[in-house]
């Protein structure tokens, strides 16, 4: 058996085997009871300056194949979001150049995606509500031009201009209004995004949640859903339970995301499930965790599609630890992790992010990664994996013996 070796915060060296790979299946058809997307990081050139404050240099082969590679597992991507650093590196000529491509790619692999519509192609900070709702128009259009779902994200121009909640009514009711197709809300917690404290007009989410209800519920028809990233399950069920009829609830409870995508239904009666005859309350899901643990995402959903819900826990649950630590605080710097996995997995040559954010996480954090990972089941090329990672720990000065060379 081959040894993986680990590294502990106090700088003790230990070691555990290395699983094999679960040999997870690809669905053979489309995903049945959940729809899932993956939000899908960046992969920059090895040779790029990928340092801070330099423009994204994007290995566009190398991006793009990682979204073929969701689109095998049945799921769907979300792009040009917060984990393909958006506002943490992505520019705002990439961030237009990944829509176009990223919705090609999903034109030619019969995928679903959906991106992200912001604002930050301003360079001002302080702008006026008018302008951010003009702001936000020209992302719209041009995403819907692409022919992709947009993703109507949290703004920082609109949290800095906003005097209440009225500003954000009036807002969303113009961008909403402006859509062509439905679009799915963006509510990002201030563990992402400090700078959104406040937004729906309170930091108090139960207030903030009716805000938001009131813009869903004047515009059912134009929305698609809504993806809560608070990392708070109490505040995703109680505004799941309220939404209107055919409004999802997108998890981006990175945290929580087993029970809720799970949702009442893991109780419901076996020949219940099998009958098709449940109707409790769960979510679907948009999470940068399942751009790091696709293959196992997409085995859970297809357990629950075949009616065997201690199955996808069996699969899915021991993952949460794992995106515990890839979420850690601070954890907007959880991009680190999920560009960690794809390197471990083969989906890039090298351990590189744009804007340097590569070196956001510690040598311990980063082998706390590896050891849940590999307890989880998310390493997809074992082997791969800890040659890789032996051979970041012998870069860094560390000794390893006895193990892949």
């Amino acid at each position: 058996m081959t040894s993986l070796t680990l590294l502990g915060a106090d700088g003790a060296i230990s070691a555990v085997t290395l699983n094999e790979s679960p040999g997870y299946a690809k669905p053979t058809g489309p995903l049945q009871s959940r729809v899932a997307y993956a939000a899908a990081h960046v992969v920059p050139h090895v040779h790029a300056d990928n340092t801070p404050g330099r423009p994204a240099e994007i290995d566009w082969d190398a991006t793009l194949d990682f979204r073929r590679s969701v689109y095998s597992w049945g799921l769907g991507v979300a792009d040009a979001m917060d984990t393909a650093q958006r506002n943490m590196g992505l520019d705002a000529a990439a961030t237009r150049e990944l829509i176009a491509r990223s919705a090609e790619v999903a034109r030619e692999e019969g995928g679903s995606v959906v991106v992200g519509v912001n604002t930050d192609h301003v360079e001002a900070e302080a702008i006026s509500i008018g302008e951010v709702i003009d702001a936000y128009k020209e992302q719209l259009h041009f995403t819907e031009e692409q022919g992709a779902g947009p993703v109507l994200m949290a703004s920082r121009h609109l949290a800095r201009a906003a005097t209440s909640a009225d500003d954000y009514r009036h807002v969303y009711r113009e961008v909403i209004g402006a859509a062509t197709t439905p679009v799915v809300l963006h509510w990002l917690g201030t563990a992402f995004d400090p700078s959104l404290e406040g937004y729906f007009g309170s930091p108090d989410w139960r207030e903030a949640s009716a805000v938001l209800l009131e813009i869903i519920g004047e515009n059912v028809d134009r929305i698609a859903g809504v993806k809560m990233s608070l990392l708070d399950a109490e505040s995703e069920v109680s505004v799941r339970e309220r939404l209107p009829e055919g409004v999802r609830m997108f998890t981006g409870d990175d945290f929580n995301y087993v029970g809720l995508i799970g949702g009442d239904s893991l109780e419901a009666p076996a020949a219940e499930r099998a009958a098709g005859e449940t109707k409790r309350g769960h979510s679907d899901a948009l999470l940068g965790a399942f751009a790091a643990l696709t293959p196992v995402a997409s085995a859970a959903i297809q357990a629950l599609d075949a009616g065997d819900s201690a199955r996808y826990l069996e699969i899915l649950g021991p993952t949460e630890e794992l995106s515990r630590q890839v979420f850690a605080a601070p954890t907007f710097y959880y991009k680190t992790g999920v560009a960690f996995l794809a390197w471990l997995n083969g989906h890039q040559t090298a351990f590189q992010m744009v804007g340097g954010l590569h070196s956001a996480r510690s040598l311990p954090h980063l082998s706390r990664i590896v050891e849940l990972a590999n307890a989880s089941h998310a390493l997809e090329q074992p082997e791969l994996a800890a040659v890789r990672w032996h051979g970041m720990l012998r870069t860094n000065g560390l000794d390893v013996p006895g193990v892949l060379s």
